[in-house]
């Protein structure tokens, strides 16, 4: 176990190409979302350097920078800490979230393509091979693929933009519910899968609405700890 409380394996390796501290930025902002950097622990910037293997620099920057988008807060005279986000941030971002993704399902379902449908079934696939592994993090990236999918199949770019701004939210969200969701969570894909396959707009609209408002109660729900 990392100083910092990071597990082992969990430190992302810095791609090259792009300015240092944007590439900081990316791997600390994952780092966040998936909860490996749990919201409240505090970010001792000499020991996140040594673990991204750069200087204090750049990571002072991207610190500032989460702070500015509201994923770390800094604090005066005691550093920065991982943002612990309020009942109310949560519950509005998964409002917003059950919205787009709703309007997504329905135009999926208007739109999509059988190469659309068969990807969204290997996804499916790959995710309930996850949650019989127990592999949590693989279920919660699956689950980001297959709505990222979904939004895809859509066809709005505009629709796909504003879902963009919310994804890796969502992300930070669900990760704590994964393994309470568990399958039901992928049989409610299945559910979803039928109904964009059959071009059943108003159903498919329907079982996404559901399938969000059930994430959304089961974040509010959670054991706390």
């Amino acid at each position: 176990m990392l100083s910092t409380g990071l597990p082992q394996g969990a430190v992302p390796k810095l791609e090259r190409p792009g300015p240092l501290r944007d590439r900081v930025y990316e791997a600390l902002l994952e780092l966040i979302t998936t909860r490996a950097l749990q919201p409240g622990q505090h970010l001792v910037e000499s020991e996140l350097a040594g673990h991204l293997g750069v200087s204090r620099q750049p990571v002072r920057e991207a610190l500032q920078r989460l702070n500015t988008e509201g994923w770390v807060d800094l604090r005066p005279a005691q550093g920065a800490f991982v943002h612990e986000p309020t009942e109310e941030e949560a519950d509005q971002l998964l409002t917003v979230r059950t919205l787009l993704e709703a309007e997504a399902a329905r135009l999926a379902a208007a739109n999509a393509t059988s190469a659309g449908v068969a990807a969204l079934e290997e996804l499916c696939a790959e995710g309930e091979r996850a949650v019989t592994a127990d592999d949590v993090d693989a279920a919660v990236l699956l689950n980001a693929r297959f709505h990222a999918k979904v939004m895809e199949l859509a066809g709005n770019t505009v629709l796909a933009e504003l879902a963009r701004q919310v994804d890796r939210r969502v992300r930070w969200y669900y990760a704590p519910v994964a393994r309470q969701r568990g399958s039901q969570s992928w049989i409610e894909h299945r559910e979803l899968i039928a109904a964009i396959t059959a071009r059943d707009e108003p159903r498919a609209t329907q079982i996404m609405r559901a399938h969000t408002e059930h994430t959304r109660e089961s974040y509010h729900a959670r054991p706390r700890g």
